[in-house]
């Protein structure tokens, strides 16, 4: 399993994916991203990861692995990256695609806005996660293959999808691997050793 390593949250998605046992490596270089069976794109800022991604050559590699079937999870910029359609996006953002989705980036608000709040998470055992967001994108319409796996329960933004998955595809909008439950990454984790 990889990390992309050009920005975000990497450190806690390796250990988030070592504690859900797999092996885990950063990738920041086409030779280490041909080493992986597997890849969480973490949170950070989507406009930065697209453009280094652009700068360290991973862009084509990694858009072609998404469509041979790469099993990828997306954790809030991830998502953003993971989506076909992103709304609110600059004129310059591009995505790796690949998830039948259409985003709005920082739909919850500015940094301020950001809050936790307790969510359950379709196929995901042990009952309500508590989940953080940042920033964080929603999913505003999903392709007929897309399965929605969250929403938010209560408040202002009730009802948002906030996880999805498709096929090999996982993206969610908030950020498992800063609260200590890896029952995401374990979910991805095994997932990808079934498939």
């Amino acid at each position: 399993m990889g990390v992309l390593a050009v920005q975000g949250d990497v450190r806690e998605h390796l250990r988030a994916l070592e504690e859900s046992g797999a092996r885990a490596i950063g990738v920041r270089r086409p030779d280490e991203l041909a080493q992986v069976d597997g890849l969480v794109l973490p949170g950070g800022e989507s406009t930065t990861i697209d453009k280094l991604l652009r700068a360290f050559e991973l862009q084509a590699p990694l858009r072609e692995r998404i469509a041979e079937g790469l099993p990828v999870y997306g954790s809030c910029a991830g998502m953003i990256l993971l989506a076909d359609r992103v709304l609110d996006a600059t004129g310059d953002q591009q995505t790796l695609g690949g998830l039948d989705v259409t985003v709005r980036r920082n739909a919850f608000g500015r940094q301020v806005d950001s809050f936790e709040t307790e969510l359950f998470v379709h196929g995901v055992d042990g009952g309500a996660m508590h989940a953080v967001f940042i920033r964080a994108p929603w999913v505003e319409a999903v392709g007929p293959e897309v399965e929605v796996l969250a929403t938010v329960p209560e408040g202002p933004a009730a009802g948002r999808v906030v996880a999805v998955q498709q096929g090999p595809l996982l993206a969610t909008s908030f950020h498992p691997e800063v609260t200590g439950d890896h029952r995401i990454h374990r979910h991805f984790v095994t997932q990808t050793l079934r498939g």
